[in-house]
């Protein structure tokens, strides 16, 4: 079969290859798979960000997709020829303290898919039966693609945060995981407005708009007076940091009310503020990493029902064997979420 894999240690360099159909273990699924979505994960592996130095390459990336089973190992037993399924990319040990305690999320020994091992942007993979997870025929295939980053928003609003009715929400960041959390907090009852930079003009803020939400470019706005209007000048009572730039936090704690949340989902590696305002406005400062089987769940059910409305976020203009053009668009922010047809690389 054919699979899309990062080759080498530099910018871009995902490239086609081909590999053997792999056979399940005892305790695994054969899951081939419908579609993949684009995450900002795979970005900063196409720009091969130093988190991702451990890669031993060539390694087949993705990580966010669907498919259906077509064979099960000896020892599964909760899954059967033809389900549909998706699957929780970290892959936890089951053993640790923090998997004993139901935090699968945070677990010390954990690998994950599309990273440490081959992913998802091949024509088949094989995973573990507890990674993986039923969705339902009320669901669209290419929407089941994204149950995971919906998964995300999902903990972070839901876990997370203190949204409730009628609380103020500032979501920053409008790519993929800020416009599912954003939608998830509307479903919460949250006032959101959602703010992007320059970069998210052309693409990302008009999406967000059309999802219904006020936006906020930071750079032109005046986020002051933005923050007057719509707040009456207290701030807000929850800001979520889904930028994943340094810039990101401290914008939060100029934009969060005192004695407000912020809740950061991106990881935005270093970054130098003052840390005592944070304690004089006794900020509660949340950070929300990945999801677990619940968060999966609920998010199944939101989608199910239509609170999130993935039709409006995806988009499947590019393919997987014309990948660089969906790379540099994500990156350039002229696009969201790349949703790819993976049964091309089964022709």
């Amino acid at each position: 079969m054919r699979a899309l894999a990062k080759t080498s240690r530099e910018y871009g360099a995902v490239e086609l290859v081909d590999r053997s159909r792999p056979e399940p273990a005892a305790d695994e699924a054969l899951i081939e798979v419908d579609y993949a979505g684009l995450c900002g994960s795979d970005a900063g592996i196409y720009k091969f960000k130093s988190a991702f130095e451990r890669m031993s390459l060539p390694t087949v990336i993705g990580h966010e997709y669907t498919g259906r089973v077509v064979e099960v190992g000896d020892d599964v037993a909760g899954l059967e020829l033809g389900d549909r399924v998706v699957e929780r990319p970290i892959r936890s040990c089951g053993s640790c303290y923090q998997c004993k305690i139901g935090e699968e999320n945070v677990c010390q020994d954990a690998v994950i898919t599309g990273v440490d091992h081959d992913g998802a942007y091949a024509g088949y993979i094989s995973v573990p039966e507890s990674a993986l997870q039923r969705v339902g025929d009320d669901v669209d295939p290419r929407h089941a693609s994204l149950v995971e980053p919906t998964s995300i928003g999902a903990r972070a609003v839901v876990h997370n945060s203190r949204v409730g009715a009628g609380d103020r929400v500032m979501v920053a960041g409008p790519g993929p995981i800020g416009l599912l959390t954003a939608q998830i907090a509307d479903a919460q009852g949250g006032d959101v407005v959602v703010a992007g930079v320059g970069n998210d003009v052309s693409y990302r803020l008009p999406l967000a708009e059309e999802l219904g939400f006020r936006t906020v470019n930071v750079e032109e706005d005046h986020l002051e007076a933005v923050r007057e209007e719509l707040t009456d000048g207290v701030g807000y009572d929850v800001v979520f940091d889904t930028t994943g730039h340094p810039s990101g936090l401290t914008m939060a704690v100029d934009e969060v009310r005192k004695g407000g949340q912020i809740v950061v989902v991106g990881q935005t590696g270093e970054t130098t503020m003052p840390y005592s305002p944070l304690v004089r406005s006794e900020l509660d400062l949340q950070c929300s990493y990945a999801s677990t089987y619940e968060d999966f769940d609920r998010s199944l059910r939101l989608i199910a029902t239509g609170d999130v409305d993935l039709e409006t976020v995806l988009d499947d203009r590019y393919s997987l064997l014309e990948v660089d053009e969906a790379f540099e668009a994500f990156l350039g922010g002229e696009t969201c979420k790349p949703v790819f047809d993976v049964s091309l690389l089964r022709e």
